[in-house]
């Protein structure tokens, strides 16, 4: 490249910077020809991955014990370490009672169970609970929702929370 063209090159690329800093309010230094370009915005932060989780089970009461089985899954697209789904009662629950090792007691009336590991498109294995309600309740209303779903977005919210009502028939109602 000749001399005459690298600093034409040189005054219109400083130019350039002038007029386009003017209008910001912002200092521009001149550009050389041989300078590198200037660094480009940082990449942004990384996105949340997507996992669609979601509760099935069945409840049934029957003389104030109460039955809950309940199963998560990952509809995908990423995988899942963990996540948490709380498990909500209309009744205090009896006081004392044990509960599954994946589970605990967030209250007298909410227990918390984690899922383990969910591979997008995989199941966790089911978390069965029996628990007893004093004063042999002729209903309960549980509400099944995700408490923690590991991090991820989830585009479908809806397909992990249910309203379960279990009239003390004895019979499973499956959400």
């Amino acid at each position: 490249m000749s001399v005459m063209r690298r600093s034409l090159l040189v005054v219109v690329s400083a130019v350039t910077a002038v007029v386009m800093g003017a209008g910001s309010g912002t200092a521009v230094a001149p550009v050389s020809a041989s300078a590198p370009p200037p660094a480009s915005n940082p990449a942004p932060a990384p996105i949340a991955p997507e996992a669609d989780l979601a509760h099935h089970g069945q409840v049934s009461l029957r003389d104030g014990q109460l039955h809950v089985w309940i199963g998560s899954e990952n509809h995908g697209p990423s995988g899942l370490p963990d996540a948490t789904v709380r498990l909500d009662f209309s009744v205090h629950l009896a006081p004392g009672q044990s509960l599954p090792p994946a589970c605990l007691w967030g209250g007298d009336r909410t227990v918390l169970c984690r899922t383990g590991e969910l591979r997008a498109g995989g199941r966790a294995h089911g978390t069965g609970l029996d628990l007893l309600a004093p004063g042999a309740p002729a209903e309960v209303v549980v509400d099944v929702d995700t408490a923690w779903n590991g991090g991820a977005s989830d585009r479908n919210p809806e397909n992990d929370h249910h309203r379960v009502l279990a009239p003390a028939t004895g019979d499973p109602y499956i959400f």
